[in-house]
């Protein structure tokens, strides 16, 4: 099975189990993808300060325009994977970035 069948094939399991769910399992369901959402976010913010670091001990400049086109690239490439709004998730990943970009110029 290819990743893209295998992928469908999750999606309408998790479709179909999700469906069976009662209200508070649901709720449950968002609380545990909230929490996971969190932890990566955290997880990102420590490796993006280190890339502060990083730029602080050779003196690069804060921006890196190309690096956030690819970021952003690559953010519509994965909503387009998964089936979510693009728009959505770029505008995530911009404020993301933003508090990144803030983040390391109040440390310098």
């Amino acid at each position: 099975m290819t990743e893209n069948t295998a992928d469908t094939a999750d999606s309408v399991d998790s479709a179909e189990s999700i469906q069976d769910m009662t209200l508070d399992e649901l709720r449950a369901e968002i609380g545990d993808i909230d929490h996971e959402l969190v932890e990566l976010i955290a997880r990102r913010t420590y490796v993006a300060d280190a890339v502060a670091q990083v730029k602080a001990e050779k003196d690069l400049p804060t921006t890196d325009e190309t690096q956030e086109e690819r970021v952003m690239k690559r953010a519509g490439e994965n909503a387009d994977h998964f089936g979510v709004d693009s728009n959505l998730v770029k505008a995530i990943f911009r404020l993301l970035i933003e508090i990144n970009k803030a983040e390391q110029r109040e440390s310098r």
